[in-house]
């Protein structure tokens, strides 16, 4: 296999020095903290006082954690670093409720954030003859602008389409050859399921690579996704605190995503006791960021749960990898006692081929007791009208989960188009169990 290096040096740099790097960084980052109101205070009343504090990667340790709940209590100028003429742009968080945690840039720190997002796309061998259309939304929201930002310093034709309106995106593939989208992996399934309603052939567009993220999704959709638009999709990381897309991305080993640690240091802790993890073991991922002088954030607790992989990749990288994100712990569902993600259900419904793209999760008090219903579409050659095979695809879908969850759930099928699409972050759990109080 061939692999692309947008910056070679750095992408293999000996695993020595690119802990001398981290350390030089994480000091300068020390400095730029310092400099916030949230951190003077914090920092201090940790014992550090300068960057002199830190004399190896071991005194991350002594620095406390950041939550978003600090984020939200330093809105909106509690963690600039720098003077606000020297700003040119901000980014917040995506969330609809409360106070929304707000990133700053200056000039080079959107360089750097696109070169990290250049790194991840040409690393998947995309390039400068490739069409790329960014079907994500633009605005607050960093997937847009980051990402388009990096599809034009690879020199990618850019096509800033943003999210929905199906039928003007296959309009834009067929008129100007898109081979390359960046999506949400619902979206992507959407995306689908509307080609085949509106009768638009596979052999009209050129696509051939994807790029998914926004939200977690099982290996399960992504090769329904692969295998249903006859596409490569690459599993994309990144968060608006850490700004945004090109925290870590696949190779094409797809065995991992490689978190660029000239950027980024990761940790992962137990999320109960905050202490490492054993190497391979799943825990939330807290990260630090390298590379963003107008808002350092340290130790910043993600919520998000992965696990490292213990061996270097053949891709020949040397930035370690994570494995794909399987949930967050605010996330988790707690059914009468068992503890459940979402992505444990959808990796047994996409692994069931007569289930169509889109479920939806609901959750309700019966008495005393949770009651779980996964309603689910159904795929374009299952026929509504047809009593015997549907009650027999229900009773193996119920049969599957409940191996799987140990909850025996009640399963809903429904018409293919019927429940509804999101064309952001998909909304797959509605909990209606405080409603029931």
């Amino acid at each position: 296999m061939t692999y692309q290096y947008w910056n070679p040096k750095m992408e293999t740099l000996p695993r020595p020095d690119l802990e001398a790097w981290q350390l030089r960084q994480l000091k300068n980052m020390v400095t730029y903290a310092l400099r916030t109101p949230f951190y003077k205070k914090r920092l201090t009343e940790a014992g550090i006082k300068s960057e002199d504090a830190i004399k190896s990667l071991k005194d991350l340790n002594r620095i406390p954690f950041t939550t978003k709940h600090d984020l939200r209590d330093g809105f909106p100028y509690g963690f600039l670093s720098i003077p606000r003429e020297e700003v040119i742009r901000l980014h917040a968080s995506s969330g609809t409720t409360g106070t929304p945690t707000t990133i700053y840039f200056n000039k080079e720190d959107i360089s750097r954030w696109t070169g990290f997002v250049a790194r991840c796309i040409y690393g998947t061998g995309c390039d400068k003859t490739d069409v790329f259309q960014n079907m994500i939304t633009y605005g607050l929201f960093t997937g847009g602008l980051g990402f388009h930002a990096g599809g034009e310093e690879v020199g990618m034709l850019v096509i800033p389409s943003g999210a929905g309106n199906t039928t003007r995106q296959f309009r834009l593939m067929q008129d100007f050859g898109t081979t390359v989208v960046h999506a949400t992996p619902s979206f992507l399934l959407h995306v689908e399921a509307k080609m085949r309603e509106e009768g638009v052939s596979r052999e009209s567009i050129k696509l051939r690579k994807a790029f998914a993220g926004a939200e977690p999704y099982s290996e399960d959709t992504r090769r329904r996704i692969e295998e249903l638009l006859h596409i490569d999709v690459y599993n994309s990381y990144g968060l608006s605190e850490m700004n945004g897309p090109g925290v870590a991305f696949e190779c094409p080993n797809k065995n991992g995503l490689h978190i660029w640690e000239d950027g980024y240091i990761a940790e992962i802790v137990n999320p109960d006791t905050l202490e490492p993890v054993p190497e391979g073991e799943t825990g939330e991922l807290v990260l630090t960021i390298l590379c963003r002088e107008a808002t350092p954030i340290l130790r910043y607790r993600t919520r998000d749960l992965s696990a490292f992989y213990p061996e270097p990749c053949s891709c020949g990288r040397t930035h370690r990898r994570l494995h794909r994100i399987t949930g967050r712990t605010d996330d988790m569902l707690i059914i009468n006692g068992v503890n459940l993600f979402p992505s444990q259900i959808e990796e047994v419904i996409m692994s069931i081929k007569e289930v169509g793209n889109n479920y939806l999760i609901v959750i309700e008090k019966e008495g005393v007791l949770d009651r779980i219903t996964v309603k689910t579409e159904v795929g374009p050659t299952i026929f509504m009208d047809d009593a015997r095979p549907l009650n027999a695809l229900k009773e193996r879908i119920r049969k599957t989960l409940q191996a799987s969850i140990t909850i025996n759930p009640r399963v809903e099928l429904h018409e293919s188009g019927s429940l509804p699409i999101s064309e952001g972050k998909a909304k797959r759990v509605q909990d209606n169990r405080s409603q029931d109080i």
